[in-house]
């Protein structure tokens, strides 16, 4: 098939560069598997600095495309739908030359500028949100995500309209968690249009043989370890409260500025007062950025991994501590549930609730057998249902079911039911290793 992802802003060249998020990861590893197998693949991305190439092939077979939409320099995310009509152009000026045989979008954004590139060529279109700023069960603050795709401009009523709009004429959604699927069908997109597919993990980069020898020096009897960059979404507050009552125990929080600039964040800043005031300013560290590299080791080095955001879209956290055989404790929300089996991979507790947290991570310290237990688990449903070649068939499978039905040639066309009843197409579900 020829493959086209539509990902307006969040470019995939950026995990080699070090300034990834969880989109460009999801973005980059699909693109990858799907050209693995052998498709050809192209990622169109916007231009956002006046050095980039018009294309770019990467070593995989993926071409990367620098669409002109705006002005070529990072902008905002509210900034970014003035110059999505652009964007959309360009796509359909490209795909007369070179028609793909489906488009998947990813995010909004990209929603807003693919039914442009589409219309004129009749491509089926898969979309992927990613985070809902229409979900109905947002909470009322606001706090959704981490993501700052998300937070930027979290539940503005145009962005709201046009995920509805979006989910309901494109050819399928395609949603990375079960939660994510349920709004969608709550906002009125078909049920049988609907397919999940958790995401991945590189299970040969996270892995339960990393080295922990130079990772930081442990100062208390337990590591308790909370990944990604501060941020209110991320319930951080949430772990730092709890382990008040968790006594032999430390925190260690990896993501964010880098180290020698973690002192100046307003985030980290928040957490350290906050500590101070629990009484375990001494028991808590922020690390801030750590390099991938590292990040196996560290994981490796930790007797639970806590995953506490309010609402998580991807679950690459605790797919990567499952992938290093280290058990997790994660909110009952979002991606964690779809990755983390309840009872034989950690334990799933409900958000913002620090005492609940608590009491499960005594219980999980209080057990080195079930957590053993626990973390072999976890990296043997990682490698059963979340590898990125696992999630790339599923995806797969997606698009052909995306795909136009040829008409029998002595049969009048019927309507297509080859999705009727279909919700779920993936790699995983909520109820243990399947």
């Amino acid at each position: 098939m020829r493959i086209a992802l539509v990902s307006a802003h969040a470019s995939p060249l950026a995990v080699s560069g070090g300034d990834a998020g969880g989109l460009n990861v999801y973005v980059a590893r699909l693109a990858e598997q799907l050209a693995a197998r052998g498709h050809d693949v192209t990622v169109h991305t916007r231009r956002d600095d006046p050095g980039l190439p018009d294309r770019v092939a990467l070593p995989g077979g993926v071409v990367v495309e620098h669409v002109p939409a705006g002005p070529p320099e990072r902008l905002p995310a509210d900034a970014l739908a003035a110059h999505t009509a652009a964007f959309g152009a360009h796509l359909a000026r490209a795909w007369a030359r070179a028609r793909p045989d489906v488009v998947h979008a990813h995010f909004w954004l990209s929603g807003l500028a693919a039914p442009t590139g589409v219309r004129p060529h009749g491509t089926p279109l898969v979309q992927t949100f990613h985070t809902l700023a229409a979900d109905p069960r947002r909470r009322a603050d606001g706090e959704y995500t981490e993501d700052t795709e998300d937070t930027e401009d979290p539940g503005r009523p145009e962005r709201a309209a046009a995920e509805r709009r979006l989910g309901r004429t494109c050819g399928r959604a395609l949603a990375t968690a079960t939660d994510e699927a349920d709004a969608l069908v709550t906002l009125g997109v078909p049920a049988r249009r609907v397919s999940v597919v958790p995401c991945g993990v590189d299970a040969e980069h996270f892995h339960p043989a990393a080295d922990t020898g130079r990772t930081p020096e442990r100062r208390q009897r337990h590591r308790l370890l909370a990944c990604g960059p501060p941020a209110p979404g991320a319930g951080y507050d949430l772990a730092v409260r709890a382990l008040a009552e968790v006594p032999d125990a430390e925190l260690l929080v990896a993501g964010g500025p880098p180290a020698g600039a973690v002192p100046d964040d307003p985030e980290a800043g928040r957490l350290t007062a906050l500590a101070r005031r629990a009484g375990v300013a001494d028991r808590v560290r922020l690390l801030g950025a750590v390099a991938p590299d590292d990040m196996p080791a560290l994981l490796r080095s930790a007797d639970l991994v806590l995953c506490t955001a309010l609402h998580e879209p991807f679950g690459f956290v605790p797919l990567e501590a499952m992938a290093c055989a280290v058990p997790v404790l994660a909110t009952d929300a979002g991606a964690h549930r779809d990755c983390v089996a309840d009872g034989t991979t950690g334990r799933l507790v409900a958000p913002g609730d620090p005492g609940a947290l608590a009491d499960a991570v005594r219980a999980l310290l209080a057990e080195e057998r079930l957590r053993r237990q626990y973390g072999r688990n976890g990296r043997e449903r990682v490698l059963r249902h979340h590898t990125w070649a696992r999630v790339a068939d599923a995806v797969e499978r997606v698009y052909r079911l995306a795909l136009p039905e040829p008409a029998p040639a002595s049969a009048p066309s019927a309507p297509d039911d080859r999705c009727e009843g279909l919700a779920h197409v993936g790699v995983g579900g909520r109820d243990g290793l399947a």
